[in-house]
């Protein structure tokens, strides 16, 4: 008979409690006392410049329309964006109850290393250890009251902060943002082993810069070569949860602070995959 795996007994061993259903919980952080998050989606990409930021807060904003409490928690330390995104230049404050994140003109909660800093270009100079403590305390230590939805904006790649995260805090599902690009294929796919390797689930991808509409006979330019999104959701297992073009509005709207007013139908479907979960 198989020996059972008890989590609780104090000479618990690497050996002996591999496989136990409660180890993995056993690891996450614990959210802040006067907080609780229904869902946890985690956003990332496998390279940099893929708008893995903008696909966050579109969906952030798209959430918030339908009428859930959203939040993000911007989990790229040294590149952050999401602030910038939104026109926020208010710091946050803290109380002897812990960190209060900032609110975007509709109600989308946001913590951000930008948040804090006294100049937004400072840079963050730091190694992993602490990157990934700051992620921790972002959930831990931010008061972020009930909320349906937190998207965490992750840092690209597979380093140090994604796995952080994937560990530590208790994620239901990740989506994928990609370009139309050759390496996308191989960039993807390392993401995806690496959620997969983590029981993480993924909810499908989200191709970013997919093509540009030409503004006379409304024809679709792929600037970036012939997508492969399809191809590479099926090799994965996964479903393609939108493709994003290139418009300048969005860029405008950014500018003038008016990126929650955008208008586009392109991540609907990645809406009701997200919504499914909960």
């Amino acid at each position: 008979m198989e020996e059972q795996r008890d989590c609780s007994n104090q000479e618990c061993t690497k050996s002996s409690c591999e496989g136990c259903e409660h180890s993995k919980k056993n690891l996450y952080e614990k959210i802040n006392q006067y907080s609780s998050v229904k869902q946890v989606i985690g956003v990332v990409s496998g390279k940099g410049g893929v708008g893995k930021s903008f696909v966050t807060g579109m969906l952030a904003v798209l959430l918030r329309r339908k009428g859930y409490k959203v939040g993000i928690l911007d989990a790229d330390i040294t590149g952050p964006s999401i602030p910038k995104m939104f026109h926020m230049s208010q710091k946050a404050t803290s109380n002897e109850m812990g960190i209060v994140p900032e609110k975007t003109d509709n109600g989308i909660k946001i913590m951000s290393v930008n948040l804090l800093l006294e100049h937004a270009e400072d840079p963050v100079i730091w190694r992993g250890p602490l990157l990934a403590n700051t992620v921790k305390q972002f959930w831990r230590d931010v008061i972020w009251e009930d909320l349906d939805y937190m998207l965490i904006d992750m840092p690209p790649g597979t380093g140090d902060v994604p796995l952080t995260v994937f560990q530590s805090i208790p994620l239901n599902g990740i989506v994928i943002v990609t370009s139309p690009q050759d390496l996308v294929s191989m960039i993807v796919k390392k993401a995806s082993h690496m959620a997969q390797s983590m029981d993480i689930p993924i909810l499908g991808i989200v191709e970013n810069m997919s093509y540009v509409k030409c503004p006379d006979c409304g024809k679709e330019i792929q600037i970036f070569g012939e997508s492969k999104i399809e191809q590479i959701a099926e090799e994965i297992g996964v479903c393609v949860l939108g493709r994003i073009p290139i418009e300048s509005v969005f860029v405008k709207n950014i500018e003038e602070g008016l990126f929650e007013y955008f208008s586009s139908e392109y991540l609907d479907d990645a809406v009701i995959k997200i919504e499914k979960q909960l």
